[in-house]
C-alpha cells in the first residue's frame, strides 16, 4: 500500500481533507479544458489510488464556474489532425485508460458539476459514481459535432446504463446539450443544488461515504462495474463471494457489536 495525499500534480489542482481528495482542472479562463499532459497525469493518479491508504473518496469540483470544456482545441484537436493512425490510436487508448482507471481505482468518485461539462468533461462526470449539479450545468457529448463518433471513452457502454438507450442515442448522435433539469429527470444527475451549496453538498456526500465501511465500498464499486458483463447467475454468485469476504472484516464485527450496544458503529476500513 502507499500514500497519495501529498501528491503535487503539475496539470490540475489536488487537495486532500481527511480522506477525501478534491480535484479541480485549473484553466478557468478557458473553462478548464484537458490537454495531453492533464489526461495522462489524471490517468496515472487514478491508477495510484488503487493502492493509496490515505484517500477513500474523490470529488471532482468546478473551477471558475465551469467543470470542464473537454479536450483543448489548440493543444489537442489541432495536433490530432496532423497525426497518423498509430499516433491517433495511442491517444484514444490513453484517454480510454483514464476512464478505466476511474472505474478501477476502488474509491467512490463524485462529480460536482457547474457550468460547462462537455466532451471529455461530460465523460468524467459519466464515469463517476455519483453526480451532483447546479441548475446552470450544461452537459454535452459533442463528439459528433467535430466530425467524430459518439463512442468515445466508453460513452456507448456507460451512458445508456445511466439514462437509457434511447436518450443516450439522442445525445450521442446529435451532440446537443442536456440541461440540468433533463439530466436530473433522466437520472444522469442524482440531484440539483444551488451553486453556492454545490461544493459543500458534494463534500458532505463524500464524508458520509468515507465514514462508512470503506473496504466494503471498494467491493461495491468493483461489483457495480464487473456485473455489467455478467449473467444473472454469475452476478449472484459474484456477490455471494464478495459479501463473504466482507463478513470477514473487522467492520462487520464492529457493526454487530455497536448494534448490540445500541451505539453507532465506527468503521475503520478493515
Amino acid at each position: 500500500m502507499s500514500t497519495i495525499a501529498k501528491l503535487k500534480p503539475k496539470h490540475f489542482l489536488w487537495d486532500v481533507e481527511g480522506k477525501i481528495a478534491k480535484i479541480r482542472l485549473d484553466r478557468p479562463e478557458r473553462k478548464n479544458p484537458l490537454t495531453f499532459d492533464s489526461y495522462a497525469e489524471l490517468r496515472d493518479t487514478f491508477r495510484e489510488l488503487v493502492y493509496a491508504e490515505d484517500v477513500d473518496a474523490v470529488v471532482f469540483l468546478p473551477n471558475g464556474g465551469n467543470f470542464c470544456s473537454g479536450g483543448d482545441v489548440h493543444d489537442i484537436i489541432g495536433p490530432l489532425v496532423k497525426m497518423d493512425m498509430k499516433q491517433l490510436l495511442a491517444f484514444t487508448r490513453m484517454t480510454g485508460d483514464f476512464v478505466k482507471a476511474m472505474l478501477n481505482c476502488g474509491k467512490p468518485i463524485i462529480s460536482a458539476v457547474d457550468g460547462v461539462a462537455v466532451g471529455a468533461g461530460a465523460i468524467i462526470a459519466m464515469a463517476s459514481d455519483i453526480r451532483i449539479a447546479t441548475p446552470e450545468a450544461k452537459t454535452a457529448f459533442l463528439f459528433t459535432r467535430v466530425g467524430l463518433a459518439g463512442c468515445d471513452m466508453g460513452a456507448c457502454a456507460i451512458l445508456p446504463r445511466i439514462i437509457g438507450q434511447g436518450r443516450a442515442a439522442e445525445l450521442l448522435y446529435t451532440g446537443r446539450t442536456m440541461n440540468a433539469t433533463e439530466g436530473e429527470r433522466w437520472g444522469f444527475y442524482n440531484r440539483l443544488v444551488d451553486a453556492a451549496a454545490l461544493e459543500a453538498d458534494a463534500l458532505d456526500m463524500a464524508a458520509r461515504i468515507v465514514s462508512g465501511p470503506t473496504f466494503a465500498h471498494g467491493i461495491t464499486k468493483t461489483q457495480l462495474n464487473q456485473e455489467w458483463s455478467m449473467g444473472l447467475d454469475q452476478a449472484i454468485e459474484a456477490e455471494a463471494q464478495a459479501q463473504a469476504i466482507c463478513m470477514q472484516t473487522g467492520d462487520f464485527e464492529r457493526a454487530y457489536n455497536a448494534f448490540v450496544a445500541k451505539e453507532k458503529p465506527v468503521f475503520e476500513g478493515n
